[in-house]
């Protein structure tokens, strides 16, 4: 088959923007896991460790005019631009990690485009929302092969090419739904998976699933994501052509 060449015009331009920016998506070059000892990191200015869930830097200079030499403790969320990098802390299962995001780094400077499918009103599908039973619990496997435990939120029973699926869902059944998946074009014609939002369920738990608005991960533009993997039951083996499906590179 031959597919669409692509543009930055495929995609939104605030997915654009969210993906490209200076300190975007795609920017992200290091992410360290710290312990309590102090100590320098490929790609960040200072030296760092862990306290009490939060990172904890020494030897900084912002970027900011005026910005004062000193100590700094960044909460999950929260971030530093210094030494022309952005520094941003995160924190998993109450683990800190610190995040080194680089404008000058390859992913970024090499991306010109999201490459995405053609819009098919066809891939819109009808689907019934079955909520989890009382305790049921779903483990969630990163690319880095970490493993957690959360509570099911349920699944979404639909048709996929004429294929039964019962796809593992997370989120708040009131506000909106998501999906990780993997289909037959992945490491094929796209990334090997994608994220799906999904609007909320009617009370009756109908539902409508459209794979144009399947996305691609964080782990595509750059290795140092963690990103969630597809659970055994959202891995499909038809081609679903439909959504984002891969990065264009320069």
């Amino acid at each position: 088959m031959t597919l669409p060449a692509s543009t930055p015009d495929t995609v939104t331009d605030a997915r654009w923007r969210a993906v490209s920016s200076e300190h975007g998506i795609a920017a992200l070059r290091h992410t360290h896991w710290l312990d309590t000892e102090p100590r320098a990191y490929d790609g960040a200015p200072g030296v760092w460790r862990a306290v009490d869930g939060k990172v904890a830097g020494t030897g900084l200079r912002a970027d900011a005019p005026g910005a004062p030499v000193d100590d700094i403790v960044l909460a999950p969320g929260e971030h530093l631009d210094a030494g022309g990098v952005r520094l941003r802390a995160i924190s998993r299962e109450g683990s800190p990690a610190l995040r080194v995001f680089d404008p000058e780094t390859p992913g970024r400077t090499r991306l010109r485009g999201i490459l995405s499918f053609p819009h098919d009103d066809a891939w819109a599908l009808p689907g019934l929302f079955r909520p989890a039973a009382e305790g049921e619990i779903n483990v969630i496997r990163s690319v880095d092969g970490y493993e957690r435990e959360e509570p099911a939120v349920g699944t979404i029973a639909l048709e996929v090419d004429g294929a039964p699926v019962e796809l593992t869902v997370t989120g708040d059944p009131a506000q909106g739904l998501s999906a990780v998946i993997a289909d037959a074009t992945g490491n094929v014609d796209a990334y090997r998976f994608r994220f799906l939002e999904i609007d909320a369920p009617a009370v009756d738990g109908t539902v409508t699933v459209d794979f144009n608005q399947a996305y691609l991960p964080p782990c595509a533009f750059s290795d140092h994501y963690v990103c969630p993997l597809p659970p055994a039951n959202n891995r499909l083996a038809v081609r679903v052509e439909a959504g984002e499906r891969a990065t264009e590179l320069a």
